[in-house]
């Protein structure tokens, strides 16, 4: 039975993987004029603002930005490098390999779809055997998607890039970075990454509606290779661009440029092995949490291994179709908002929980003290000391 009086009331908690929550600053730097696109501060602040983006991905190569959403930015960097009739693999691990493969699919490649499942993290030996067996090298790209939002698994890219040089395959390495940048580890350059998509509404903490394709020389080489690349998603004047316009294509995405200014001034304050490590240890306190809550047999972790689950978002089920009311109830009875089960079978079982970005430890306990609560009212059975497991997490030294 749920309350009759609701205790929503109040600020709402979007715990969602993505958008994140949005910082004060963020907004408080959008909230302003438009301002002059042909001279002046916009204009004077792109370069250092390019190379603080560059700077959280860890490379010193080329970043395209686009005014489009995540999938906006997988359609611009295949534009970039594969032409129709190409072939691409995607090795995939939740719902979103299968949505970029289809991106390529759409622009006329042909895609090798390897299918690990919704909780299974890439088996390198299947992945290998593919490769080797192409010897007269038809895959130009691997389509690698680095967190899977809907399935939260974390694929290991140094490993990707690693079978692909013992193998001497020439394939570009394609990191799909949308859930993963700003909360898990990821070095483009260290870890040989040729091309990277990202967008602003998850770690970088910005109001959804702008991407980024970051991509280094071997990436640029294949561009120019290409028979054609449409106008409006090549790269090459967006990163070098002679004039402020071509940035863009066209008229800049003004305030989420002065939102993802701030945005980065707060990252690259709190430095980016801080930041890695915040979201691992709130993640470890939300694993803790789910752990304990599962002894009672109602509730799984979608990836059982810890090693390989993202840092920035959790994918878990219920039984009995369990996932709905509970998110039904977190968000209409405390003003919480928990994530759907976005490509899962069970659609009212799972649900997902979001924790990128702009978050700290009160704000994980007031998650999982809502989750606790609806789980009290809703009758779920679940295991004791969930809570304590978390706080025990958060207060540890180590």
């Amino acid at each position: 039975m749920t309350n009759s009086i609701s205790l929503a009331q109040g600020r709402e908690y979007l715990a969602i993987p993505g958008p994140s929550v949005m910082p004060d600053a963020v907004l408080q730097a959008m909230h302003r004029p438009s301002p002059n696109i042909y001279e002046g501060e916009l204009i004077e602040m792109m370069p250092a603002l390019t190379r603080d983006l560059c700077r959280v991905a860890r490379t010193d190569h080329n970043v395209a930005i686009y005014i489009a959403n995540g999938h906006g930015t997988w359609e611009a960097a295949l534009s970039n490098v594969i032409a129709p009739g190409e072939t691409v693999l995607a090795p995939a691990s939740g719902r979103f390999t299968h949505g970029w493969a289809e991106m390529a699919e759409g622009i006329g490649a042909k895609v090798d779809l390897i299918d690990f499942g919704l909780s299974s993290a890439w088996d390198f030996d299947q992945i290998a055997d593919t490769l080797r067996a192409d010897e007269t090298h038809r895959i130009k790209a691997v389509l690698a998607v680095h967190v899977d939002t809907s399935s939260s698994i974390r694929n290991d890219i140094p490993a990707l890039r690693a079978l692909l040089d013992d193998l001497g395959h020439p394939a570009l390495l394609m990191a799909d970075c949308i859930a993963s940048l700003g909360c898990d580890r990821f070095e483009m350059d260290p870890w040989g990454v040729d091309v990277m998509v990202t967008a602003c509404q998850k770690g970088l903490m910005t109001p959804a509606g702008t991407g980024f394709v970051f991509f280094n020389d071997k990436a640029q080489a294949k561009q120019a290779s290409m028979p054609r690349v449409s106008q409006y998603w090549d790269w090459q004047p967006r990163a070098n661009p002679e004039l402020f316009y071509q940035y863009f294509n066209g008229t800049a995405p003004t305030h989420h440029l002065y939102g993802l200014r701030a945005a980065l001034d707060m990252i690259h304050a709190e430095g980016m092995e801080q930041v890695w490590a915040r979201h691992e240890r709130l993640a470890t306190a939300i694993w803790a949490a789910c752990e304990t809550w599962a002894e009672g047999g109602a509730l799984q972790i979608n990836v059982a291994d810890r090693s390989l689950r993202s840092h920035a978002v959790t994918a878990l089920r219920l039984t009995d179709g369990r996932g709905t009311p509970l998110r039904e109830f977190t968000e209409s009875q405390l003003g919480l908002t928990l994530g759907i089960g976005l490509g899962m079978e069970d659609w009212d079982g799972c649900f997902r929980l979001g924790h990128m970005g702009y978050i700290n430890a009160q704000m994980v306990m007031a998650m999982l003290g809502g989750m606790e609560t609806a789980m009290a009212a809703l009758d779920i059975p679940r295991g004791n000391g969930a809570l304590e497991a978390a706080a025990a997490v958060l207060a540890s030294k180590d």
